[in-house]
């Protein structure tokens, strides 16, 4: 089974940044589907960028020109770079996998973005 381990959450002043990673462990068959999703507290859990197997991105308005999903195949791993963070960008990020048909998520990275 595919077990996503996300890693690199923390607290960060606005305006900073942080980079968040997600490695995909176990029997992954690649080619596959990975995004990330995030749940503020009190709010419900939201998709904020995908990246196809191809390499195909896509995001939240909301993050977009501020967040960047890439990925490394042989790796197995997916990030996001977030930059410009702000306060409502605080939120337990999830990485999500799709992986033959069936979707796995991570436990969550907690991001807080405060002064």
């Amino acid at each position: 089974q595919v077990q996503p381990v996300e890693s690199g959450g923390g607290l960060v002043q606005p305006g900073g940044s942080l980079r968040l990673s997600c490695a995909a462990s176990g029997s992954i068959f690649s080619p596959n589907a990975m995004a990330w999703h995030r749940q503020a507290p009190g709010k419900q859990r939201e998709w904020v960028a995908g990246i196809s197997s191809g390499g195909s991105t896509n995001y939240a308005d909301s993050v977009k020109g501020r967040f960047t999903i890439s990925r490394d195949n042989a790796l197995n791993t997916m990030y996001l770079q977030m930059n410009s963070l702000k306060p409502e960008d605080t939120a337990v990020y999830y990485c999500k996998v799709v992986d033959r048909g069936m979707v796995y998520w991570g436990k969550g990275t907690l991001v807080t973005v405060s002064s």
